[in-house]
């Protein structure tokens, strides 16, 4: 078997032909069609006579073009087939008329795989490079490369295309993470969605379902199957995917092409607009939606399905902000969950999604974020957390995370979250990809099995190091409002009294009676003065307006912690009554400026956590509890916190003391 790193270098040489006319990060428009176009011409080769006899025999007759694709497919054994007498060998035999031919060699594939070459654009390559003299050098470079399956297999034909998309994307500074997922966290979400489905993957007959509604190239589809043919070969998994991106949906569903899977399908579209599977209901999720990408442009139909069907649509449970769509994918997944009804052979469903931090606390209680993992949580969805390595991605170093979800937890797990911490179980690579400098540890070459591990760790449930169980509500808080008295001072000055009847000026009168009676000291007891102030106008026979009432106390109060606290008079501060606020609401007026928020322990009794935290350091304080709102978040590293010492201020200043002298040396070189 070739090597896919060999296999991507030689690729890659090729694609060096096309500097000029194309910029690098425009190699991949060439190399990835060809790729896949030298692939099913390999896979074809040996039945290709048989295929062009049964065509002559068939053409011209009563068959329809999808009937006749079905009897000529069959005669390829494969589920796609050429009908052109051409091969890639054949190509090179007329240099002048080359595009021409390799445009009719195309048409010669059944309609699925012209399909696919659609989606590629390939038609408008074809046509630069003849301009640019390099298609007949392009094709006969790529006959020199053997893509046959007893060459390349099916999985290093996957890691092929990972390769090279890797490259082309770190060449555009794109996001990899858009198309695939490195292999080792592929391999640990997989054996994690599996970990519990032994018994049932082993009866006889089986059949189960997995999408990946953002699969790009398709490696967790491909991962999935080869896991479950190498542990429970009696089962069938029928894999589904989708995704945006033309270029990776054409190498996903060419390479579901070659390795026939029948009953799989790969489709084009936008999982959150334009959902390709509204109706299904499957047993696997697999996905590693874009980190922190924005869903700007799919707000309006987002928006308006959240609020037309609300949970009777896939994102009842709330939108997070625009800037990081990554929950809503989530919630996609989970509206298709097979109910768990044995007696009808529905078993319920699992998930395993690839988050970075940002989905476990972004967003305060009442935000969309804590909304829709309140809905999980208090659901019993969340079955575990497990944080993986730093730097094991190929366009990021950030720390990511495996979210595992079902609808059926088996029973020790019910009402129960694991996390694990899987930080440190790794090993570094021998050649950094991108930004992927450590993997999981595989078992071979001396590695340790770190994916076993982690697997054993997990299905021991225990508490321990690098794993801890919690109940669900660990995880939830009450958001009380705490609130204390507004405190204000009276004082009538000049300046102020210039204010007020400037917009007032027919109260002039008013005003100096006013000033008459309380005179230009400070008074610190506001809600007495304005009960003064009151019996005083309903003396005049004055009735303020609401607006002169509300301009008169801004203009000549102000906030003083040394003031008395403003009481709750009805239903408003400045209502001209004495009258006591309604039973049940607080005393005095809140103060807006010192209002305050605590986070309450979902276990904790709320007055007794505020008598013990809250009123010690605020006395005064009280909570509006008409205002609570419950609020999920998993602190991850707060659960996983170990203290390291700081380092010796010795050690410290040596270290200051080298860098000082190293800079001194570089400079008096410069100097010099």
């Amino acid at each position: 078997m070739a090597n896919h790193h060999e296999l991507a270098n030689f690729i890659w040489q090729i694609a060096d032909l096309l500097r000029g006319p194309y910029r690098p990060p425009q190699y991949e428009r060439v190399m990835l069609p060809m790729t896949v176009l030298r692939r099913f011409d390999c896979v074809l080769a040996p039945t290709k006579e048989k295929v062009l006899r049964e065509y002559e025999k068939r053409k011209g007759g009563r068959l329809n073009d999808e009937a006749l694709d079905k009897f000529l497919s069959k005669a390829a054994g494969q589920r796609f087939h050429n009908h052109s007498p051409l091969t890639f060998e054949k190509l090179k035999g007329d240099p002048d008329n080359i595009d021409k031919h390799l445009a009719s060699y195309i048409n010669g594939f059944s309609a699925n795989v012209r399909r696919i070459f659609e989606y590629f654009e390939f038609t408008n390559e074809i046509e630069r490079m003849r301009e640019a003299n390099l298609l007949y050098l392009v094709v006969s470079k790529f006959c020199d490369l053997d893509l046959h399956p007893d060459h390349v297999s099916n999985y290093d034909m996957g890691l092929l295309f990972e390769n090279l998309i890797r490259r082309f994307n770190e060449l555009a500074n794109e996001t990899a993470g858009d198309h695939f997922t490195p292999r080792d966290v592929i391999g640990l979400m997989v054996n994690l969605l599996f970990i519990h489905d032994d018994d049932l993957l082993a009866r006889p007959g089986t059949v189960r379902k997995l999408l990946d509604p953002t699969c790009g190239t398709g490696g967790m589809l491909a991962e999935a199957q080869r896991y479950l043919h190498e542990h429970h070969a009696e089962a069938q998994l029928w894999v589904f995917g989708q995704d945006y991106n033309k270029r990776a949906f054409a190498v996903a569903a060419s390479d579901l092409l070659i390795k026939g899977r029948e009953n799989s399908e790969v489709r084009f579209g936008d999982s959150l607009t334009d959902d390709q599977f509204s109706a299904d209901k499957l047993d696997y999720f697999l996905a590693n939606p874009p980190f922190g990408v924005d869903w700007k442009k799919q707000a309006k139909e987002i928006e308006a399905e959240h609020e037309k069907q609300g949970f009777g649509g896939r994102f009842g449970a709330g939108l997070p902000r625009v800037n990081d769509g990554a929950l809503l994918f989530l919630q996609h997944m989970v509206s298709k969950f097979e109910p768990v009804q044995p007696d009808q052979r529905k078993h319920g469903s699992r998930l395993a999604i690839v988050f970075n931090g940002s989905p476990l606390f972004t967003g305060g209680a009442g935000s969309g974020e804590s909304d829709i993992r309140k809905w999980i949580i208090e659901n019993d969805w969340l079955e575990a957390v497990v944080a993986m390595p730093e730097q094991m991605f190929y366009n990021t170093g950030i720390g990511t995370y495996i979210w595992i979800v079902t609808n059926r937890k088996e029973k020790r797990r019910r009402d129960k979250i694991q996390l694990v911490d899987a930080r440190e179980f790794y090993v570094p690579m021998r050649r950094s990809l991108g930004d992927k400098r450590r993997k999981f540890g595989e078992g071979t070459d001396g590695e340790p099995d770190q994916i076993s591990d982690l697997v054993r760790l997990y299905a021991r449930f225990a508490d321990g190091d690098q794993s801890k169980v919690f109940d669900n509500t660990d995880f939830g808080y009450t958001r009380v409002t705490v609130d204390r008295p507004l405190r204000l001072k009276f004082q009538i000055t000049d300046a102020r009294r210039a204010v007020f009847l400037d917009a007032h000026p027919h109260l002039k009168d008013d005003l100096a009676a006013i000033h008459r009676a309380l005179g230009g000291a400070p008074h610190l007891a506001w809600s007495e003065t304005w009960g003064d102030i009151a019996l005083l106008l309903k003396k005049r026979k004055s009735a303020w307006a609401a607006p002169e009432r509300k301009l008169f106390r801004a203009t000549f109060t102000e906030t003083d912690p040394a003031a008395e606290p403003v009481r709750a008079f009805g239903v408003h501060a400045l209502a001209c009554s004495r009258e006591p606020a309604k039973a049940g609401t607080p005393n005095y007026e809140p103060d807006a400026q010192l209002r305050d928020f605590e986070n309450m322990p979902l276990k904790e009794n709320i007055d007794e956590y505020f008598r013990r935290e809250v009123l010690p350091h605020v006395p005064d304080a009280w909570m509006d509890r008409t205002k609570d709102k419950v609020g999920y978040e998993i602190n991850f590293n707060r659960h996983f916190y170990r203290y390291e010492a700081p380092r010796p201020l010795e050690a410290i200043d040596a270290d200051l003391k080298q860098s000082e002298e190293k800079f001194m040396r570089l400079l008096n070189e410069v100097t010099a």
